[in-house]
Parts: structure tokens; sequence; C-alpha cells
């Protein structure tokens, strides 16, 4: 099924049941008010929201309206937690060739994490507030998912079964405030502003043969400036499934329901796919000719990620942004 949370002036939002074709979309109070709501009760809330599904799909669900995704927040306006992973390695080879550096033995069988700030999420057609084009603003086009209660200690099998929805991803991130903050060896903070998330947060069966193996094997469709600029596959070269990294989180702590754990960026060996981000582009300038030559994101700049199906349809919606000035 398909779920998404309308903004309506709360800090969660309501939840909303969505149609297969994103055509429909209908409120559930009655079963759950929020998405945290549902994702908290989800064995009992579950199946009620799957009846629903049906009868939106077939035309029968009382008080249904047109599905709007402006109207969207990202699906969980505000998480529990955020924790984002860095699975595709090709990606990191090339951030790290580009400084002259090896990628050390242990990130091919140890997953790269940071935890992002998961207090408030951008709506996935929002603006994202600059202050400072200076600070190297990127996108990264990401998948995620969303789980339910996780033991402590629970390993990439049984870390499957708690798998409740995937999303879509925009990983902002401010490029030139990394270096520094790296220096100080404690990590992330300040250079990873607000995440936004697909319109539309769907449940693994949604996706058919494309959810295999805890990947999703489909293209990752990228836009920048209206142009082309990205269409990696998110299920060829990813070193770790989402039940791995999801295990790896377990390793040490439980996880809560409503719990997002994300993929990093979206990145394939074959250039001819394009990136889903802006430093890879740059990484592969300095690699090939010694200086990098692709501009951040400034002011007016727009991105849209978004992901089909077989048949050309969207599945989550899409998320497209542009960059405004904060002052």
């Amino acid at each position: 099924m398909k779920l998404a949370t309308y903004q309506n002036n709360t800090r969660d939002g309501q939840l909303m049941v969505v149609s297969r074709d994103l055509s429909r979309a209908v409120a559930v109070p009655q079963i759950a008010a929020t998405l945290q709501q549902a994702l908290d009760n989800w064995a009992q809330a579950e199946p009620q929201l799957q009846q629903v599904y049906i009868a939106l799909n077939q035309g029968e669900a009382d008080g249904a309206v047109a599905f709007d995704a402006t109207r969207c927040h990202s699906p969980l306006p505000r998480a529990y937690q955020w924790a984002d992973g860095s699975a595709y390695l090709n990606h990191v080879e090339l951030v790290r060739r580009a400084r002259g550096a090896e990628v050390p033995e242990s990130f091919y069988h140890d997953p790269l994490m940071y935890q992002g700030g998961s207090d408030a999420f951008l709506p996935p057609q929002a603006p994202i507030p600059l202050r400072d084009e200076a600070w190297g603003l990127d996108f990264e086009g990401e998948v995620a998912v969303v789980t339910g209660d996780v033991p402590l200690g629970a390993d990439a099998a049984a870390c499957a079964g708690h798998i409740r929805l995937l999303m879509l991803v925009n990983d902002v991130t401010l490029r030139n405030l990394i270096p520094n903050e790296l220096a100080k060896g404690f990590g992330f903070f300040q250079s990873k502003p607000a995440t936004a998330f697909s319109p539309v947060a769907v449940t693994p069966d949604e996706l058919g043969d494309a959810w295999q193996d805890g990947k999703v094997h489909l293209p990752l469709l990228v836009d920048y400036n209206n142009a082309f600029y990205g269409k990696p596959n998110a299920g060829v070269e990813m070193q770790f499934s989402f039940p791995q990294l999801v295990a790896h989180v377990a390793k040490t702590r439980e996880l809560v329901a409503g719990s997002i754990v994300g993929s990093g960026t979206v990145s394939n060996h074959d250039r001819s796919t394009g990136s889903c981000c802006l430093a890879e582009q740059r990484m592969i300038e300095i690699i090939d000719s010694g200086a990098a030559i692709t501009p951040f994101m400034k002011v007016g700049d727009t991105v849209r990620i978004e992901m089909k199906d077989a048949a050309g349809h969207s599945i989550f919606g899409a998320i497209a942004q542009t960059v405004v000035k904060h002052d």
C-alpha cells in the first residue's frame, strides 16, 4: 500500500492512504491520525489500512479526494531516528580517489553511517533554504526504509522482517562545511541540514520483483535544473542491503517504530548512468582533469528525484525542490 502525510498545521500532519496510481487519497482518522501512530500500532493498523487501500484502488473508498502532492509533508515530518548509511561504494571510492586516498578494506564489510537530524524534515516540494552559497549546497538522491520496533542485536535476517515502508530521499548536504567538521574527528553536524523525503511511502510489496535481497532494483531518476542528471540503478553495486544497514544500527541499540535508515547516495560504476549528487561529478572531474568544474547549487536551482516502475509510472511521487535565499 501507499501512505502519505498531508500538512494540516500540526507537527505530524494527517495520515492519508494513497491509490496505487497516485490519483486518489483518503484520510483514515478512524485507524490512525498520523503515520507515526500507525507504525506504533502496526499489527492492528496495517490490515485496516490495507482494506482502505483496496477500496481506494477499486474506487469504493468513502471520502476519497484527488491526491495533491503539493499538500504533502515528508511521510514522517519528524522521526525518532534518521540514520544514513553509505552503501554504494562507488561513491566512496570516487571521493577517496579524488583526494588521493585509498578506501580502507574495512569499508567493504562494515557500513559507514552517520546520525542525521530528525526533529524536522522538509516537505518534498518545499524550497531548500540556503543562507550562504559559499557553503557548497548539494543534493543527494537516496532510498530509505522505515522500520518497526527492532530488538537490540537483531541480525540482518531478522531486520528484514521489521522493514515497514520505503521512501526516496534528498539528503541535503553543505559540502564546504564538511572538511572542518570531519577534521575535528566527531562527524557531520552543521554540514547536514534538513532532509526531504518523497511524498509517498510504500510497503515493500508495492515494488514487486524490484524488491529483491533487501534492495530496490530500479533506477533512481534525478533531474537538475530541468535537465537529466542521473539514473543509476539502486539495486546495482549496493554493498550493504537495507536489512544489513538496519542490523548495523541494531548492533548496539534498539530501533523504535518510525526509525528511518538511508542507503546513502545511489551510485553506479557505469558513468553513463550519471550521478545523484554534484559532488560525485566534481570528483570525476578532479580524477580526470585535476580540477572540479561543476559548481554547487545556487539560489534558483532546482532538483527533482523520482523512481518509476517498469511501466513508467511514478511509485513514490517526486521530490521537487528549488533553492531559495534564507537570510
